[in-house]
């Protein structure tokens, strides 16, 4: 396969794992990132087996393995403390054939940006303004003036994306979910939670969830549902976040408490959920949108991250089935990916009205749910969206 010049906008997890990909496959890629530094939002992120799968033939399997946290078992309990359910995930990883590999945002990114920086150094602090293609090729305008020409641009620049409007041709809003997000990262203790077990309360349409992350730490996250008009009214960050948690989470059981007290505030990220609606079409002529860019989703399917990955194998098997036809390739990753991820987008928003108590009686529902599940129905679940993976 004839090699192509490759431009990747954006250095986040999906234009990484685009670039190593394609640089895998021969292509020459270059990256570039309108930040000066790379600071990814959130703690943590689950990575499930779909995406551990890619990680793998990627070759960085055994660079994930030693950052990651061992996450063996589920549970969830009531506001109170009371357990409703508590599961093994063997059952999900021996199906699906690979193991969850709950990570550092800083850790994961660090291993994707060594990895393709290794072959072509990325561009930070250089912001694209725009672009034009033709028929043969794809200029990209940077705001300083400069400008740069590939075979591809692959737009990779998240769910705020400052080109999608323009690879769609037409607005693309990003939608609130109803719900915002407290995210940071604590040392683990016996008391908070078991050291290999996602462990959530939930309750009120709230919910804490406390994941092992590697390196002696549990990533934990609470959810409050917010009216549109209270997500922006929000205090300083530092002791202001602690003060708004232990208002929302006042009465909660002690481990909720003994985690609120004892975070770095000054360590917590305070993010209000927003998506976008499933798109028609990834592409446009040599363009192709990646990652959040394309369909930026709730994480109430844990699957952001992994269809950026996912998103990323699938382009790179298309340029290689298509020897180069960058049209033709585009129109396999189209083909392969629009309806996934629509589908998934559609479900984790549905999914984030359940559990978040947009409808009382649904979230109600489901908390008599958990108080009968044995992790059947939740392991079913989970395989469902893992198992519609690029890597069987």
């Amino acid at each position: 396969m004839k090699p192509l010049e490759v431009i990747v906008v954006g250095a986040g997890m999906g234009g990484l794992s685009c670039a190593l990909a394609l640089q895998r496959q021969g292509h020459s890629v270059r990256v570039y990132e309108r930040t000066a530094e790379l600071r990814p939002v959130g703690a943590a992120i689950s990575i499930w087996p779909n995406g551990v799968k890619i990680l793998r033939a990627l070759g960085l399997g055994a660079a994930i393995d030693a950052a990651a946290g061992q996450m063996t078992r589920m549970s969830y309990r009531d506001r109170d403390g009371a357990l409703l359910t508590a599961f093994s995930l063997q059952p999900l990883y021996e199906r699906a054939g690979e193991i969850a590999r709950p990570i550092a945002r800083t850790a994961l990114q660090r291993i994707l940006l060594d990895a393709v920086a290794a072959v072509a150094p990325v561009r930070l602090g250089t912001a694209c303004s725009g672009f034009t293609q033709r028929a043969d090729g794809v200029t990209v305008a940077f705001a300083d003036g400069s400008e740069d020409r590939a075979d591809l641009l692959v737009v990779a620049d998240g769910s705020r994306s400052r080109l999608r409007d323009a690879v769609v041709g037409r607005a693309v809003p990003r939608t609130y979910c109803g719900y915002v997000n407290w995210n940071g990262r604590v040392p683990v203790a016996p008391e908070l939670g078991a050291a290999d077990e996602w462990t959530q309360f939930v309750g009120d349409g709230q919910r804490l969830s406390l994941m092992p992350m590697g390196n002696g730490q549990f990533y934990f996250f609470f959810d409050v549902p917010l009216a549109q008009d209270r997500i922006d009214a929000a205090p300083a960050q530092g002791t202001g976040y602690r003060d708004e948690l232990a208002a929302h989470f006042a009465g909660w059981a002690a481990p909720v408490q003994q985690l609120i007290a004892r975070l770095d505030p000054d360590t917590v990220a305070r993010v209000a959920i927003h998506d976008t609606a499933p798109l028609d079409s990834l592409v446009n002529g040599r363009i192709a949108l990646l990652g959040d860019a394309a369909h930026a989703m709730s994480p109430d399917l844990g699957q952001g991250g992994c269809q950026a990955i996912e998103d990323s194998w699938v382009l790179g098997e298309q340029l290689a089935a298509s020897d180069g036809d960058v049209r033709a390739a585009l129109a396999g990753y189209d083909a392969a990916r629009a309806a996934r991820v629509a589908s998934i987008v559609t479900r984790a928003r549905a999914r984030a009205r359940v559990i978040h108590g947009q409808d009382p009686a649904s979230t109600a529902a489901w908390y008599a749910e958990l108080a009968q599940e044995d992790g059947e129905a939740i392991i079913a679940g989970l395989y469902k969206t893992v198992s519609g993976g690029p890597l069987r």
